[in-house]
């Protein structure tokens, strides 16, 4: 799989701008069209979501992420005259791009979509929980891809991940850089292969609302935000902080968007079903109110989408005050707004350090206050955490992969975007005004004559086990001859057997 994309990296390598960009739009067309259809497969196959929401999400990582990028150019050199250096892009390579359960096919879209806008060949390895659907998912973008002129191989995926392949995929040295969205464990493994890799730490989302908020906008952003998906984006709100001044009329605000406040005795039924033994139980991750409720043994208002559970300390020891893949929000009073940026502060001691941040203010001075203390790189203002952090609400860059940097211990610090999967090679002149930058106007290095590409070569003894699907065709103004192709794959075959006998 891994030599596969390796080849199909190295063809994809030499395509000019306009021929990636079709592929990518072709891609883009066949996920669009199939964002309803993922949407209800992963819900089914995973058994946590809300099926519209994930088709939003679905459409978000493909058309949204294509009309974000489209007038960005990853693959042309660039000049600057004034600077004299020439930058000319050069891909990653081949991607390893792990894809978690809670937003499984939009991770898929996402990653391949921006695989592909930077010529990189990507191998998708789906969490166990949404394997079918994810598969199937890079089966129909891979097909799309090649139908549009892509290298065969350029688009593969695990079917059956299990941890010793998965490993093997990461530390292989065919691997140019790795992709790690999930769970700790995960973005650990991929730190620690000895390949290059860029991997996000968990969330533990603090929301602060001080008195100078639009409590009405507030409170529908924030329930919002809280039931998107029955709570699976890492950039949920997990813990609401509110100046106590205005907390009762937010509180009422939120009722009135399908948010119920729980008692002391509904609220300490939640927390055991959701932390049985001070552990949260991934079992309700992304379900929703009325199945939380249920499993808790109380009862709640019909229609009501987000259970707001109240606790006195940001400590460690309470376990409302962690991470809740899930609507249920918690809620500390606080007398002032400093106090609410100290409180933020100690939830993100506790967790997620490094990744996100939400306040619904209109005094800058407090925005700019909260910004400076808490341990995120990313602060939305007034809009909803889940949709906001993630750049599809706001400018940030749209992602679903969170990048928590120093502080999260991770490599990226912002949302990840196609810049963050090519390096660029600066060719750079002397400063002495006697030397003169030339024209590069019209220079492409990979300009050279090139003709069909053929499938990936298999030996004649493994017969129909290759790659099946129609030959790619490399862009070109002009073709190869037969004796050329030979001579690029016999050049393949001979470095491969060097590697072999060196090995």
């Amino acid at each position: 799989m891994l030599e596969r994309a390796r080849w199909a990296a190295q063809a994809f390598a030499t395509y000019d701008r306009d021929s990636v960009l079709r592929i990518v739009e072709a891609v883009t067309r066949a996920a669009e069209d199939n964002a309803e259809r993922y949407a209800e497969w992963a819900v089914r196959e995973t058994g946590f979501g809300v099926v519209a929401d994930k088709a939003v999400k679905n459409k978000l990582c493909s058309r949204g992420i294509l009309e974000t990028y489209r007038e960005h150019d990853y693959v042309s050199p660039r000049i600057d005259g004034d600077r004299k250096i020439v930058e000319v892009p050069r891909p990653a390579g081949v991607v390893f791009a792990l894809t978690p359960s809670t937003n499984p096919v939009s991770t898929v879209y996402f990653k391949v979509i921006l695989a592909l806008m930077t010529r990189n060949a990507v191998v998708v390895s789906p969490h166990p929980a949404a394997k079918q659907c994810c598969s199937d998912a890079a089966r129909v973008l891979a097909e799309a891809a090649v139908a549009a002129g892509a290298p065969d191989g350029v688009v593969q995926w695990v079917e059956e991940p299990s941890v010793p392949l998965i490993d093997a995929l990461m530390t292989d040295s065919r691997t140019d850089v790795i992709l790690a969205t999930g769970g700790v464990a995960v973005v650990r493994a991929a730190y620690s292969s000895g390949n290059p890799a860029i991997g996000v730490g968990p969330g533990n989302v603090p929301v602060l609302v001080d008195a100078t908020a639009d409590l009405a906008r507030a409170a529908k952003k924030l329930v919002d935000s809280k039931a998107f998906d029955n709570s699976v984006l890492c950039t949920n709100e997990s813990v609401l902080v509110v100046e106590d001044a205005v907390a009762d009329r937010l509180l009422r605000e939120m009722s009135r968007h399908g948010a119920h406040l729980l008692g002391p005795e509904e609220r300490d039924k939640v927390r055991d079903a959701v932390f049985p033994g001070g552990r949260f139980d991934t079992s309700v991750v992304g379900r929703d109110a009325a199945t939380i409720a249920d499993r808790a043994g109380i009862r709640i208002p019909p229609r009501t989408r987000v259970l707001v559970a109240p606790f006195d300390l940001a400590v460690k020891e309470e376990p409302l005050a962690h991470e809740k893949l899930c609507p249920v929000l918690g809620l500390t009073r606080v007398p002032t707004a400093r106090r609410g940026i100290r409180t933020a502060e100690a939830l993100l001691r506790i967790g997620g350090a490094g990744h996100s941040a939400v306040i619904h203010s209109n005094d800058p001075r407090t925005v700019m206050e909260y910004a400076a203390a808490v341990d995120v790189l990313r602060v939305t203002v007034n809009e909803g955490g889940s949709t906001g952090s993630a750049g599809f609400s706001t400018n940030l860059a749209p992602s679903m992969t969170i990048g928590t940097g120093f502080v999260g211990r991770s490599s990226l610090s912002e949302n990840l975007q196609p810049q963050h999967l090519v390096n660029l090679t600066r060719i750079a002149y002397s400063t002495d005004p006697s030397e003169v930058l030339p024209s590069y106007a019209g220079l492409v290095p990979w300009a050279a004559p090139t003709g069909p590409v053929p499938a990936y070569p298999v030996a004649s003894n493994l017969g129909d086990a290759g790659p099946t699907g129609p030959a790619a065709t490399r862009p070109s103004s002009s073709s190869d001859s037969t004796a050329e192709v030979r001579e690029e794959l016999r050049r393949l075959i001979i470095e491969e057997l060097t590697a072999i006998i060196k090995g």
